[in-house]
């Protein structure tokens, strides 16, 4: 008897359209972190990644679309790459000594990872936006990466903290996420605009300001 033989589906298709828009993202997030949303133009952007303007426009419909769709990947990829980073924090020191763990290993994925900060805080500073039918869905994106890496901070304070009981801790989170992000943002900020400037001693210099705030905190953490 002759057994019978499925015919073999054949997802070289969707796996090359996979890996065209991975492309698209990829050199997208390069360019636009570069030269900002407005002056990216879809022609260079076909140049650099050797695809035509169509697979653009298959993909992801407009370039407000794509924008959206870079925002989405850039903030999916920083917060799993932050995840790895701090998936071991230190139960043992000072609230200063594991502030400062993971302040460094954020600084550590920043600047591993620079492009998605990089024009996260252009789109913020300078509101670069096309089409007005993708404007509302990137600033939901941004104030959902705020809202997240806030939330991140928050984590971070608390839980270096810890020492003081959960209630006081959660006082002093609350305190300062939002002066720890700027302090970050300033510091990324900065380094953009002089390499030569070290992240590693800005985050210590942050961890020191936070660190002594939240010690204050502590000591009267209803004033």
């Amino acid at each position: 008897m002759l057994q019978r033989v499925e015919p073999r589906r054949d997802n070289t298709g969707n796996r090359r359209g996979r890996r065209s828009r991975e492309e698209i993202l990829e050199v997208a997030s390069r360019l636009m972190a570069e030269r900002g949303f407005a002056a990216t133009t879809l022609s260079e952007l076909s140049r650099e990644s050797g695809l035509p303007k169509s697979a653009v426009y298959h993909h992801f419909r407009s370039k407000g679309g794509l924008l959206s769709a870079v925002m989405e990947h850039g903030a999916y990829t920083f917060f799993r790459h932050m995840a790895e980073a701090q998936a071991d924090p230190p139960r043992e020191g000072s609230a200063r000594e594991r502030l400062g763990w993971y302040l460094r290993r954020t600084g550590e994925v920043f600047l591993a990872h620079p492009d998605f900060l990089r024009l996260h805080l252009i789109l913020v500073m300078n509101a670069e936006v096309a089409e007005a039918a993708e404007a509302a869905e990137v600033d939901r994106i941004i104030e959902r990466v705020r809202r997240d890496g806030r939330a991140l901070m928050n984590h971070m304070i608390a839980d270096s903290f810890a020492e003081y009981g959960p209630e006081v801790a959660q006082a002093v989170a609350d305190r300062l996420d939002y002066f720890a992000i700027a302090g970050f943002d300033g510091a990324f900020v900065a380094w953009q605009a002089d390499p030569s400037r070290s992240m590693a001693e800005a985050m210590d210099l942050l961890t020191d300001a936070v660190a002594a705030l939240g010690e204050s905190i502590a000591a009267c953490p209803r004033s």
